[in-house]
């Protein structure tokens, strides 16, 4: 308790935590929950209370939906805007915000993940919040997923996490493990009471002082007990009812023999409470106990058939005989008083009594309806399973499987499959094999799903058809293609390609020539390319002849990427066609991704992002966040380009820490790409350097990002730096990697400012640019002007005055689309053109060093006023806020925008103040924070805080 009164203390400070309770049942862990529940209402902070249940572990997220419920069943869900993104992946735990079509991708259990962060942190912001989750050994997989993302990121919002369950195997109490191996959260183990503190509550029971209890009476509490204050009320209570201990004139004495009139077990107890029971009273608490620990007032219904009046009747009966509580979380739920009441109650039961109780009760869930519905048939193939039926469970096992598999909750449909696939009879055991692949697939599990599918028989009656055996080899050429496992990618395809034959069917034969394209993709297969782009069209055609619309924006997407080497008007003629398809059909997820490539190729070509802005709608639409995100970095790196870094940094702060909660690995280090392109676009090494340094860890050194760090990373800030020689090196590192590497990325140099750079050197003439410009890579804006450049760098000393400055006229009207990298192209041909007397240099030059200037880029604007004076022109004086950092300050390298920083240290604002006042965010204000530490050797703020005071007093 002392533990969680100062974690609560710490939501005020916007700190979170988790704790996990662990403990055998009867140990106190829900006490403890509840204590802590209790002290969260008292200090007004909002609470989020559920718990699994066996009888409830067919439904995913069961404690989560409980808990939100809890929370939401009286005033509703919150209605702030920042909540509308991440709706539709809350719609699956939160019933008021589901509607009628749901996304047509599998959902990521991540993104629930962090929609509920979201929600969590806008519950809490006032004060912070509590989430209780109880008898997490019953959660179900997906739950199991969601809690650790929870606990791995909770301590960054004002959220207090509490978490109980006991220390049986399973993925909870894995989790709890690995948690408290890396300090990711507070674990208890709580265990049996010792003798003193038995006496205690034994007082606490009785009424007494602890030293009026009898000592016999301890000694034999500490012996059936076990430490366990369930079990010593329990026995303690039985002690009294049966008269062998007696209260004499306030006092308590042994009246009888303890050994003797205490039962041996609180199975012997509960069974002869249950039997004082009438019929119907005893008949409904056997089939609760065989529904687990808590039961649902409406399963009952539909297994018994009872009506209100009677139900609740018999309801109270059993509450009065204390072996049933109202759960107090769920209004339709009742709950053992502990779970080791129903586990004894079953234990003194016949076995032919308890199966005919579990096969009746069993046949009643399925007579109830014709479909799988609220985890009904996983607790119908469990009560079969209890009844000894496992043909039957087996059955049951599966439909609820597919179900789940159906839902997107493929780690729950693993696990039925799998409990299925036990009981099953060999005989009966191929189709339960073909789901269990196929669950094991979406789950992730290739290796588990490839070693399944070489156990199915390959014929007679146990085996499957060839059609299927073709669909789930198609299947797992997907998925080891999608992980770029090309070896074993190959291997399905042939599989799939043997059994087919000649005579496969064309829709067949079309899904396998799209893997057979997308392999072609992977290094080391390119020389495939020509015959998947041949298979893709077929593949095309096919899908329009039969009507299959997803399998025909496979093939467009597929030719679009193919297409791209041959020019970028071809590849939006596919992918138009794409989008054409997808909104014929109302395939919204393909839609989206028609739409982020004619987005991407729309921002290259010209600079215009507004095809981006509509497949983020599209990704909002969705309700992705996933597929928000990756869209967002795209728009983060054109903002970068067309020198809105306010906009790009936004998005980067915003987004990155997201990404990396979520494991979305991809957009994670193309948004660290993208910041590390950012500060070189500023000509700031060192935050590029930071950031490229986070991108190499994030895995980023072996992906097809690389060229874009080199050439349009170190390169481009090299020339800010004015270090050609050193850009020139960068850009050589990036076509070398290409060379190695084909890849799709063609902003690393070598279609624009390569060429530019060679001309300029005279290592290149006329034909070596004519290659370059020739390329369908040359058509890109950002490429375009840099090889406008280059031409007119050629025509000017070709003699060509005239067709030279119209060259760079067309440069100079970029600037609206990419600032940077025109003026920057402009400050490039302005010297070759005073050296070879063309043009209006002069012009050039000022325009370049008035843009540079103000970009705070003081090299390149150096170089061009240094250029200005040598051809005698006027130059103005420049004093830029550098002037005003302190000798000691400049020497050790601070920049303007961190002497900004620096400045307003003295006055004791914090990060978020700072950010305001200079119209930064704070995160940038951190790194600004972390350099100035480096840089003049203080160990914290603090030290910072005091040398700003001393270079403010002089």
């Amino acid at each position: 308790m002392a533990l969680v009164e100062g974690l609560l203390t710490s939501l005020r400070e916007g700190v979170g935590h988790a704790v996990f309770l662990s403990g055998e049942a009867g140990i106190g862990k829900s006490r403890l929950a509840d204590e802590c529940a209790r002290q969260a209402v008292a200090l007004g902070l909002p609470l989020l209370r559920g718990r699994g249940s066996p009888s409830g572990a067919g439904t995913p997220f069961r404690p989560l939906v409980e808990a939100l419920s809890s929370r939401f069943r009286k005033a509703g869900p919150p209605d702030d805007q920042e909540l509308v993104p991440y709706r539709p992946a809350l719609a699956r735990v939160v019933p008021e915000w589901r509607t009628a079509a749901g996304p047509d991708y599998p959902e990521s259990v991540i993104e629930l993940a962090e929609a509920l962060l979201r929600l969590l942190a806008v519950l809490g912001r006032d004060a912070g919040c509590v989430l209780v989750l109880e008898d997490l050994h019953d959660a179900d997989s997906e739950m199991v997923a969601v809690l650790e993302y929870l606990v791995d990121n909770v301590a960054d919002l004002p959220v207090l996490l509490i978490a109980t369950l006991r220390p049986e195997a399973g993925a909870a109490f894995d989790l709890l493990q690995a948690t408290e191996r890396r300090r990711a959260a507070s674990v208890l183990a709580l265990g049996p009471l010792d003798t003193p503190d038995i006496r205690a509550l034994a007082a606490g029971c009785l009424g007494v002082p602890a030293a009026e209890v009898p000592g016999e009476v301890v000694d034999r509490l500490a012996e059936v007990g076990g430490g366990n204050p369930y079990l010593v009320e329990e026995l303690l209570a039985d002690m009294v009812g049966t008269g062998s201990l007696r209260q004499d004139r306030a006092r308590w004495r042994v009246a009888g023999d303890l050994a003797a009139t205490v039962p041996t077990s609180v199975v012997h107890a509960y069974g002869r409470r249950a039997g004082l029971l009438a019929p119907r009273a005893r008949e409904l608490v056997v089939l609760a106990a065989l529904l687990g620990p808590q039961f649902s007032v409406g399963t009952v219904q539909l297994i018994t058939g009872h009506d209100d009046r009677s139900l609740f009747a018999t309801l109270r009966t059993l509450v009065e005989a204390e072996l049933v509580v109202p759960d107090g979380i769920v209004a339709d739920r009742y709950a053992f008083r502990h779970a080791l009441i129903g586990e004894a109650l079953l234990a003194g039961i016949p076995l032919a009594e308890r199966a005919a109780a579990a096969r009746r009760a069993a046949i009643a869930l399925q007579q109830a309806g014709p479909e799988p519905a609220d985890g009904r048939w996983h607790l119908a193939a469990r009560l079969l399973e209890t009844a000894g039926d496992e043909a039957a469970a087996a059955r049951l096992y599966a439909e609820a499987g597919r179900q789940a598999l159906a839902d997107a909750t493929s780690g729950l449909a693993v696990r039925l499959l799998e409990r299925g696939h036990r009981l099953a009879a060999q005989a009966d055991r191929a189709d339960l094999t073909e789901a269990l692949v196929y669950a094991r697939a979406e789950a992730g599990q290739l290796d588990g799903a490839l070693e399944l599918l070489g156990t199915l028989p390959t014929a007679g009656v146990a085996g499957l058809s060839a059609d299927r055996r073709i669909a789930l080899h198609t299947r797992l050429a997907w998925a080891t293609l999608l992980a770029e496992r090309a070896e074993e990618c190959g291997e399905q395809l042939a599989a799939a390609w043997t059994l087919m034959g000649d005579g496969g069917a064309p829709a067949q034969t079309a899904a396998l020539a799209l893997v057979q394209g997308g392999l072609a993709l992977l290094p080391g297969h390119e020389a495939d390319l020509a015959d998947a782009e041949r298979q893709a069209r077929e593949a095309a055609e096919v899908a329009q002849r039969a009507e299959l619309p997803v399998l025909a924006c496979q093939a467009w997407q597929l030719l679009a990427t193919l297409a791209r080497e041959r020019g970028f008007d071809e590849a939006d003629d596919c992918l138009a066609r794409m989008l054409a398809v997808a909104e014929t059909h109302a395939l919204p997820g393909w839609r989206f991704e028609a739409l982020i490539r004619l987005g991407a190729n729309s921002f290259l070509r010209t600079g215009d992002s507004r095809t981006l802005e509509e497949a983020l709608a599209a990704a909002h639409e969705l309700g992705s966040i996933t597929l928000t995100q990756r869209t967002e970095g795209l728009l983060a790196m054109h903002a970068v380009l067309t020198g809105d870094p306010h906009r790009a940094r936004e998005i980067i702060d915003r987004c990155l820490d997201a990404t990396a909660r979520m494991r979305n690995l991809a957009t994670h280090r193309y948004l660290l790409l993208t910041a590390a392109t950012l500060a070189a676009h500023r000509g700031r090494r060192r935050d590029m350097e930071d950031e490229l340094l986070a991108f190499d860890q994030a895995g980023g050194g072996r992906s097809f990002l690389v060229p874009v760090m080199l050439g349009l990373g170190r390169a481009v800030c090299a020339l800010l730096e004015e270090d050609r020689a050193l850009a020139e090196a960068e850009l050589a590192a990036a076509a070398d990697w290409e060379r190695d590497h084909p890849n799709i990325f063609y902003l690393a140099g070598r279609y624009g400012l390569r060429p530019l750079l060679d001309v300029l050197a005279g290592r290149a003439g006329r034909a070596e640019y004519a290659v370059a410009a020739a390329a369908p890579a040359a058509e890109l804006a950002w490429n375009r002007q840099f090889l406008l450049a280059a031409e007119a760098v050629l025509l000017g000393r070709e003699g060509n005055a005239d067709e030279a400055t119209r060259a760079v006229q067309a440069v100079r009207s970029a600037a609206s689309v990419f600032p940077t990298g025109s003026h920057l192209a402009l400050r490039l041909v302005a010297e070759a053109a005073l050296t070879d007397g063309w043009g209006d240099p002069v012009s050039w030059l000022r325009t370049a060093e008035d843009y540079f200037h103000g970009l705070d880029v003081p090299a390149v604007a150096a170089a061009c006023r240094a250029l200005l004076r040598r051809t005698g022109a006027t130059v103005a004086q420049r004093r830029s806020g550098r002037d005003l950092i302190p000798a000691g300050l400049r020497a050790v390298g601070v920049t303007t925008r961190e002497y900004e920083v620096f400045a307003l240290i003295v006055e004791r604002l914090g990060n978020q103040d700072i950010a305001r006042r200079l119209s930064i965010s704070p995160r940038t204000v951190e790194k600004h924070m972390a350099s100035l530490l480096r840089k003049t050797g203080r160990a914290d703020r603090a030290g910072l805080q005091q040398l700003s005071v001393e270079v403010a007093e002089g």
